[in-house]
This record gives C-alpha cells, structure tokens and sequence, in this order.
C-alpha cells in the first residue's frame, strides 16, 4: 500500500474519546517494547510518528493514527512491563479489553511478538484472548534482521507452536530495519479492512 498521508488524530482512554468516522481499524499489540512504534513508522513510512522509548511502558493511552482518510492503526499499552503499578496496568488493561470487545471498527489485531525469543505467557493469554472473542489476528514476529536467515524457519517454529496458531491465522516475518514482509503485513490487512492496495 502506497501511504500518502499519515498522522496520529487522538489519544483516546474511553469510548466517548475514539474516532467516530466509520472506517475499518487495526489495532497493534505486543510487550512493552517489542518494537510497535516501529512497525508502525516503518508501515507508514514515517520515522518519527510513533514515538519510541527505551522506556518500557510509554504508551498509556490508545493511540488513533489515521492512513491516507480510510483506515486507523490503533496503537494499544505494551503489556507484561512489571515496574508500572498493579492499579495502572489493572487500568490499561480494562482500557483494552473496552475497545477490543465494544468497537465494531475493529477489524483484526496485529500481534507483534520478537522473533528471537519464545512468545512470553502475556503474548499467549493475549492471542487466547483475541481468539475467545473472535478477532482476527495476524502475527508478526519482528527483529527478523537480528537472527541469521538460516534459523528463520526453526524461530517461526517456535512462535507457531507456543501461541499454537490456529489454521488460517496469518504469521509475518518482518523487520523494521530492512522491510522485509511489510508488503505481506499489508497484505494481510487489506484482506481484513477491503481498503484497495493502491
């Protein structure tokens, strides 16, 4: 997809604060610090859009970026960050669980897990969670860039069999850095949003 215009249009914390344009949205979920804010700068084209931190925990609200006026990324808190209160993850979390299970917009989830390590027990609850309720989910599994090409398949192995990916759940290898399967995460959310790939 050819991104023309990009641009963040709210942080929102309740419902009466999202968008309320009725156009399809893809939110984006993983750990703190997984490497969302580059997902998205590296779809968008845009480097400093989504800001990054060092600090884990930085995202606290669901942020709405709007894509060429007929799509929103919805960039959701980074779960599994110990050093934030229990009352302030408890809070994320319902802010969560309020737009996954409420917002008719919501097309699909991108599930951003590291390609290097083992999906976590968060990354599992929140691929067990999305499928309880029927979201679609695509997984991508970032930082292919750190890991030589020739364990590529034994690390998606990996991935495949700890979240135990359903049948028909699309799984991306990608890499901010160099690009690589930015065109098959397009792909995968163009079949979720119907928005051409133009």
């Amino acid at each position: 997809m050819k991104v023309t215009k990009s641009e963040i249009v709210i942080s929102a914390v309740k419902p009466a604060q999202y968008p309320q344009e009725d156009m399809p949205e893809i939110a984006l979920a993983g750990r703190s610090n997984v490497g969302k804010s580059s997902f998205i700068n590296k779809m968008l084209n845009r480097k400093g859009l989504a800001r990054i931190s060092s600090k884990p925990g930085k995202t606290q609200t669901l942020n709405f970026y709007i894509i060429n006026e007929m799509m929103h990324f919805v960039d959701v808190p980074g779960y599994g960050y110990a050093k934030v209160s229990k009352k302030e993850r408890e809070a994320w979390g319902k802010m969560i669980e309020t737009y996954f299970t409420s917002r008719e917009q919501l097309k699909a989830v991108v599930l951003i897990v590291d390609l290097r390590h083992p999906p976590t027990a968060d990354d599992v609850m929140m691929y067990d969670f999305l499928k309880h309720y029927e979201i679609p989910v695509i997984i991508v599994a970032t930082k292919a860039d750190k890991i030589p090409k020739g364990k590529w398949d034994k690390h998606l192995k990996v991935v495949k069999e700890k979240l135990e990916i359903e049948p028909g759940d699309r799984l991306v290898l990608f890499s901010s850095e160099t690009g690589l399967g930015k065109d098959e995460a397009w792909s995968a959310i163009h079949y979720f949003t119907n928005t051409k790939n133009t």
